[in-house]
């Protein structure tokens, strides 16, 4: 299951990353590295973007970078 597909108000925990290069290296910089915990906040009527919470602050991801972050 990838980070969009998550409802709202779920507490999900990172899998992998599946981007490559400079896509890859951003989510990392933003803090969504293999075994952080993510809180989906919110979700945008047409799905972009997510809001989330990771390691302790409010982030908002594309939908296409939220498909590249497989959860379990």
């Amino acid at each position: 299951m990838t980070l969009r597909e998550v409802p709202c108000g779920r507490t999900v925990k990172v899998a992998k990353l599946a981007g490559e290069g400079p896509v890859r290296r951003r989510i990392m910089d933003m803090g969504i590295t293999k075994g952080a915990d993510i809180f989906v906040r919110k979700v945008a009527p047409l799905g972009d973007p997510v809001e989330i919470t990771v390691r302790g602050y409010e982030l908002s991801v594309r939908k296409a970078d939220a498909e590249m972050i497989v959860v379990e």
